[in-house]
Parts: C-alpha cells; sequence; structure tokens
C-alpha cells in the first residue's frame, strides 16, 4: 500500500553529527560475541551491550542527542515527556546534566524499578507523574501539558533528532566489529532505533540485511507498514513494557517503510524464555524488550522468527536492562507455558477418600509435578472442581499424560493457552 504521508528526511551525516554530541556522554557499550547463539545458529553471533548504557538502556542517546540542540529560551521553558521508562531516565539523566526542569510522565504499569532509577538520574530536576496503564495514555497527558505550558516536548521516538541519537547504535557497531555486519537485528516499540539504524546502513551499506522485532501482542509498526500509515492497534499486551506502543510514529514508520527492512513478531512467551535464557547462560539481566532479539533467534527445539544465514556475522541489540526483580515469577510462568511444559486442568474430583491419591498415582508420570493445587468450590457432597497446574518434564510427556487422563475415572478438562480464562492465571 503506498505511504499515506510524505517519508522524513534523515541522513548518516546527521547520525555521525549526533555521534560527536554523545561522544564524552554516553557509554560505547561493549560488543560482545554469544557462543551459545553462535553455536546454536551456526554463526557468528554478537550482543550489543545496551543494557550496559549509563540508564541501562540506549534511549539516553536519543534523548540527549534532541535536548542538546535546544535553544535557550526552550531549555528556560522546561521539557515534558512520556514514557514507558527506559526513555525517561534518558531524559532525567539529561535535564541533570544540562540543567533542564523536566516533567516525565509514565503508565501506571510502569515497573518500580524504572520509576525509582527515573527519579535516581533526575534528582530535584525531574518530576515524575503516573498516569494511564499505558504508554500512550502517558503521552497524551504530557501533550496537553506541553499545549497549556509551552514546554518543549522531548519525544521518545518521532522526532528526528532522537532517531538520529538512536541510530549512533548502528554507526558504533561498525567501527568496533571492523567491518559491516551481515546481519543486524532490532527490538521495535516505537521505531526510533530501527528507523536510525535502517537510515545509516542503508546509506552508508546498502547490502546489510536489517530486521525489525516486535512483540506479537504489540505489533503496532507492522500494522502500519500494512496499512501504509500508523494506526492504533485495538488490542494490546503490555507486558513487553519498552516496546508496548499502540500507535508508532508518523516519522519512524515513513523511514522505516522507505528503508525496505524486514518485519518480524515474537511471542511474549517465547522473550520470556530469551530473558531465562540470557540470565543463565551469559549471566545478562535483560528487560523484555531488551530480550526480543534474541528470542527471534529461537531455542534449540524452535527455529525462531528469524532465519540466519549459516557463517554470516549477526548482530543482535539488547536493548534494555531495566527489570524488576518481581517480574521474575511472571517470566518464568510464562517461559513454561510457551514451552510446552506447564498445563492446567480442572479436575472434578469425586468426594471420596482416595480420590486424590489415584490421581497421583495414576495420572502423573515419572517426571511430572503439580505445579498448583486449588478447590474452585466444594458445594457439591458427590464432586469438588479443583484448578491443578503441572509442570511436565518435556512437551513430549504431554501425549502420555492426556491419555492418562482420559483413561482415569475423573472429569478433567485441560485448559487451553488461548481461552479467555487463561489470562487468569499468567
Amino acid at each position: 500500500m503506498p505511504w499515506a504521508t510524505p517519508f522524513p528526511q534523515l541522513s548518516a551525516l546527521d547520525i555521525d553529527d549526533a555521534a560527536a554530541r554523545l561522544a564524552g556522554v554516553i557509554t560505547s557499550t561493549p560488543l560482545e560475541r554469544c557462543e551459545r547463539l553462535s553455536t546454536m545458529v551456526g554463526a557468528e553471533v554478537y550482543l550489543k551491550r545496551e543494557d550496559l548504557q549509563a540508564v541501562r538502556s540506549y534511549k539516553l542517546r536519543g534523548a540527549f542527542n534532541l535536548m542538546t540542540q535546544l535553544s535557550e529560551a526552550e531549555r528556560a521553558a522546561g521539557v515534558v515527556t512520556a514514557s514507558a521508562g527506559n526513555h525517561a531516565q534518558g531524559v532525567a539523566f539529561a535535564c541533570k546534566q544540562l540543567g533542564i526542569m523536566g516533567r516525565i510522565y509514565v503508565p501506571r504499569t510502569t515497573p518500580v524499578q524504572k520509576r525509582d532509577r527515573i527519579r535516581a538520574h533526575g534528582g530535584s530536576m525531574v518530576e515524575l507523574v503516573m498516569v494511564g496503564d499505558t504508554y500512550d495514555e502517558a503521552a497524551e497527558a504530557a501533550a496537553k501539558e506541553v499545549t497549556e505550558t509551552g514546554a518543549t516536548m522531548v519525544h521518545p521516538f518521532n522526532d528526528l533528532r532522537t532517531i538520529a541519537g538512536q541510530g549512533t547504535i548502528a554507526r558504533e557497531i561498525v567501527n568496533q566489529l571492523g567491518r559491516v555486519p551481515d546481519m543486524v537485528v532490532v527490538p521495535v516499540g516505537g521505531g526510533g532505533l530501527l528507523a536510525g539504524t535502517a537510515t545509516f546502513y542503508s546509506e552508508r551499506f546498502g547490502s546489510i540485511r536489517v530486521v525489525g522485532v516486535e512483540p506479537a501482542g504489540a505489533a503496532s509498526m507492522t500494522a502500519a507498514l500494512a496499512a501504509g500509515r500508523p494506526v492504533p492497534l485495538a488490542n494490546m499486551d503490555p507486558f513487553v513494557d519498552g516496546a508496548a506502543v499502540r500507535t508508532v510514529g508518523t516519522l519512524t514508520s515513513g523511514l522505516i517503510a522507505q528503508s525496505g527492512v524486514e518485519m518480524v513478531t515474537v511471542e511474549e512467551g517465547a522473550i520470556c524464555t530469551a530473558m531465562l535464557a540470557l540470565y543463565q547462560s551469559e549471566g545478562i539481566i535483560a528487560e523484555p524488550a531488551g530480550a526480543l532479539t534474541v528470542a527471534s533467534l529461537g531455542t534449540h527445539y524452535d527455529p525462531g522468527v528469524v532465519q540466519v544465514q549459516p557463517g554470516s556475522t549477526v548482530v543482535l541489540v539488547v536493548s534494555g536492562g531495566n527489570n524488576d526483580v518481581s517480574r521474575y515469577g511472571e517470566v518464568l510462568e510464562r517461559s513454561l507455558v510457551h514451552e510446552g511444559l506447564k498445563h492446567y486442568f480442572l479436575v472434578n474430583f469425586p468426594q471420596e477418600p482416595g480420590a486424590l491419591r489415584r490421581f497421583l498415582d495414576d495420572v502423573l508420570g515419572p517426571d511430572d509435578d503439580i505445579a498448583l493445587f486449588e478447590y474452585v468450590k466444594r458445594n457439591n457432597r458427590e464432586t469438588g472442581p479443583a484448578l491443578v497446574g503441572i509442570q511436565i518434564g518435556s512437551p513430549d510427556d504431554l501425549p502420555g499424560l492426556l491419555k492418562r487422563m482420559s483413561a482415569a475415572k475423573m472429569d478433567i478438562e485441560k485448559i487451553d493457552p488461548d481461552s479467555p480464562t487463561f489470562r487468569f492465571l499468567t
């Protein structure tokens, strides 16, 4: 479909200029070879560690590049921004460094860890306001304040200065690697990082394969490219908070549309599996958005959504490490369900002695474990329905479990992960 608005103008030179402004401010984050992923896909896989940036995400690059270009009048008027948490930390850091007052809007769902870091980076120079349940609601409140007060908006993605700052990662990768990689995989929320990356590579090195990865529950860039313009998502899963944007920017989507990059989506459960693998194998604490690119390669059991050419050089941007430790329970749960290792059932137990013992003896296999057992109600003298969560040793064990359940003298119903009921369990 033809693009509905004129394409914005951004050049690789703008990204070079942004890199000069950011020198001495940002960290030149490591580019590390990942042995596990390299072996898995048969290629040279590198991780661009933006989780080690000064504010533990790449967002500082765009925020600082924009704010350092503000006029004296704009600085005096103060700045306003909306963010899911990472861009807010970049703005807060820049406010303190540049002496600019800022008012930052974040959704009430923003993890506590991110809120605490925003306050720590900005100190007395920033005020944090929590409003709504999504980034888009926070953005609406921020835009209203700009209209009413005349403050300067520091947009997290839909500003060419922000996009140029994010694009410095692409430039840095080539300088650190000492050559041009065959493929670079980038996480996508509002699209600033992908727009800057695609612009730099398409102009300087047109042969590079650039892939953007979105969470399946918030694939707003994919929707925009299909429609020929940014369109709001009717439904959105906010779990990947750093990439959960209902409507992408006109500038970012326009730049991405003209660059010809590939777009893929990854299930939230696969992202959780990638987060756990990064922590357990590489010792990397990645937030959900930070693990998007790793999740796109899949696992030894799952081919993933991005196919890698054997022997090629691949760079995955690990975009952030601002993860609240209290979320790991949900992360583990989503991962187990995605891998087919955890299943839920409604079991109608006969209310008679030994019913539970027969279930354990006749239904469970040697590697199966009861992860949850809770009576739903017990007001019938004959039967008592219970919610039972079972963790199995391997996805291949499920058919045997279901066969034993079918043979048992009990009414058992499997709760499908796609059913409306399942969302109350995870």
